[in-house]
């Protein structure tokens, strides 16, 4: 059984109670544990599933989060960053899942992240769980 760290930024409470609800969903559902964290927004996820990758007690890592276009640059950068450092813990041979959403506006978000519908959640965990079998076949 495998212990998940699920990280997620909770700008949007109300988007981020379904993305955990699919994620949980996913991970009990294969039968492994987790653990949740809250970081304040979405680039701050690499550095705290870094750090707890530090800790030794994780196998796998979720970031959950909701990026929502605004009137200013300042989407795209939060949009790149945070997607570039995920990948790049993720090239570090760590399994992450990214489950952060880049939308134009809430009701796109709702639909990726309600578990009945887009269940980007779940499927981040999911995702995670498979990097997790391949590093395990791959005798990581």
């Amino acid at each position: 059984m495998a212990t998940v760290l699920i990280a997620e930024a909770r700008f949007y409470p109300h988007l981020n109670d379904m993305l955990l609800a699919g994620a949980r969903g996913a991970i009990e559902a294969a039968g492994h544990s987790h653990e949740t964290v809250t970081v304040p927004g979405a680039l701050e996820l690499p550095g705290a599933l870094a750090l707890a990758a530090e800790s030794g007690r994780f196998d796998a890592f979720v970031a959950l989060g909701v990026v929502i276009r605004g009137e200013s640059y300042h989407f795209e950068i939060v949009a790149e960053e945070s997607a570039r450092g995920l990948m790049a813990l993720t090239l570090d041979g760590l399994a992450v899942g990214n489950g952060i959403l880049t939308v134009e506006n809430d009701a796109q978000a709702v639909v990726r992240a309600d578990p009945k519908q887009g269940d980007k959640g779940g499927g981040a965990a999911l995702a995670a769980l498979r990097l997790l079998r391949l590093r395990q076949q791959f005798g990581g």
